[in-house]
């Protein structure tokens, strides 16, 4: 007997040995190689960055992007990232904050009405988009800087003459020295595409779009040849602002790349086959350059699939369906498609964005995956919250660390995150915080440190989004 109990206890031993040795060979890590934030990039541009043999008749288009720190090229690493995180606070809280004002007519102001695009469009205000490319308007052709939004659809610019105009890196573009614009039609059927059309005593149709921190535009709804590297593109309906105020960056205006049929994706549809993509360079490990296509060139092979969604309030944003997610190759416990379901009523929802950096979850799902990453992360050493993270850690003095995976499961689509897109720095101290954050609110958004690296398709045609891992070679 007194022989037994100690082989029994080494019997357990050994099985409670085996059974984790089992778990962590089931456990699904990677490495993750450390970068600290990078510097400002510079800026720079080629003289044509499209190549094709007839400019007129191009199916297909090509441009190179920037990240909207090129315009900030005197700041540090670590005020670059705290602005970045203040315009994604600014974004997020337009976004959530939409159903409250689904169906409400907005207060005063020219161009006010039950309209809900004009209140909510994301641009270049504190919440604009984060990429921007450049481009010819008008005949002949005048160089500026457009910012490009998967959240926003109405293409506006600045406008010679200035009621008021906040200053941008480019002289204002003047229309009267413009062969092809034109001013469009009161009540005509481009002009009442618009959520809330105006008319001068020049029978010209007028819009604006406003911003969920009191900037605007108000100008002429014309038409005008855009210009891409040698290829343009004629009778692009876009907005004239001869009034545009508020807390703007350098860029001209807004090229929309919404799903709304006022965006540029939309109206171009038939040149180029309703089919877009982008692929965002994560800049701390790499020096190429964004891009984004558009045509058939845009969906490459091994691009995933998943349905888009219709939200029956509003048109703009792509909707997708989230069903869960893995963490080190195992389904994250408390996590449902029902908390990410987008109702009849147009809330809840999942959304990709081009222009919010850190992907948002409802409170409960963020948690659950939180917590699992913590449990798989536990061999790293902590530090202290940062910002809007609450997950973080001190990894001076190592070159790479090995993390849990990471995988968002969309409907017929599994996205496999790289490490670097969940996990990021946030200093240049050697401090790496969890990239993900959540909301009280019910819309969830995915942003674009986790589309980092995927070239991410917009198929408007066949009503899908798709990804395609290192897409931006």
């Amino acid at each position: 007997m007194e022989e037994k109990a100690p082989n029994a206890i080494l019997f357990s031993l050994l099985f409670v040995f085996l059974s984790v040795s089992s778990d962590s060979s089931q456990f699904q890590i990677q490495t993750l190689v450390l970068n600290s934030l990078p510097n400002a990039p510079s800026l720079s541009w080629p003289e044509s960055i499209t190549i094709n043999s007839d400019p007129v008749s191009a199916t297909t288009l090509s441009l190179h992007l920037h990240h909207i720190d090129a315009l900030s090229s005197n700041k540090t690493p670590e005020q670059l990232f705290h602005l970045r995180l203040q315009r994604d606070a600014a974004r997020v809280k337009t976004f959530t904050s939409m159903a409250s004002v689904l169906n409400k007519t907005q207060p005063g102001g020219y161009g006010s009405g039950s309209g809900f695009s004009s209140s909510v469009i994301s641009g270049l205000s504190q919440g604009s988009g984060e990429y921007f490319t450049r481009l010819g308007v008008g005949t002949p052709a005048r160089n500026v800087y457009m910012v490009l939004d998967t959240g926003s659809d109405v293409v506006w610019l600045q406008c010679a003459p200035c009621r008021q105009c906040y200053s941008q890196t480019d002289p204002v573009f003047d229309p009267t020295k413009s062969k092809s614009f034109a001013g469009i039609p009161c009540r005509s059927p481009l002009c009442n595409r618009l959520d809330s059309p105006g008319c001068n005593t020049k029978n010209v149709c007028q819009y604006q779009v406003s911003y969920g921190d009191g900037s605007f535009t108000v100008g002429d709804f014309s038409t005008e040849t855009l210009t891409f590297g040698r290829t343009g593109v004629a009778r692009v309906a876009l907005g004239c602002g001869h009034d545009n105020e508020g807390l703007f960056i350098g860029a001209a205006g807004l090229l929309g790349l919404g799903r709304g049929s006022l965006s540029f994706p939309s109206q171009t549809g038939n040149r180029f086959n309703q089919k877009f993509s982008y692929c965002l360079v994560d800049r701390s490990a790499s020096s190429k350059l964004s891009s984004v296509d558009f045509g058939e060139t845009a969906v490459p092979r091994t691009a995933r699939f998943t349905p888009l969604l219709k939200n029956p309030k509003i048109d703009t944003f792509y909707y997708v369906e989230l069903l869960g997610f893995s963490v080190g190759g195992a389904p994250v416990r408390g996590i449902s498609a029902s908390l990410f379901r987008l109702d009849r009523t147009g809330n809840g929802g999942v959304i990709i964005d081009s222009g919010t950096s850190v992907t948002r979850l409802t409170r409960t799902a963020y948690v659950a995956l939180r917590n699992a990453f913590r449990v798989g992360a536990a061999h790293l050493k902590r530090a202290p919250e940062f910002s809007l993270f609450d997950t973080c850690y001190n990894l001076t003095g190592l070159a790479e660390v090995k993390v849990p995976t990471v995988v968002l499961h969309f409907r017929g689509a599994d996205v496999s995150l790289p490490a670097s897109n969940y996990l990021i720095p946030v200093d240049t101290s050697g401090s790496f915080c969890f990239a993900f954050a959540g909301t009280m609110g019910g819309l969830s958004i995915i942003g674009n440190i986790q589309q980092q690296g995927f070239r991410v398709v917009y198929d408007l045609a066949g009503s899908r989004v798709g990804f395609a891992p290192r897409g931006c070679a």
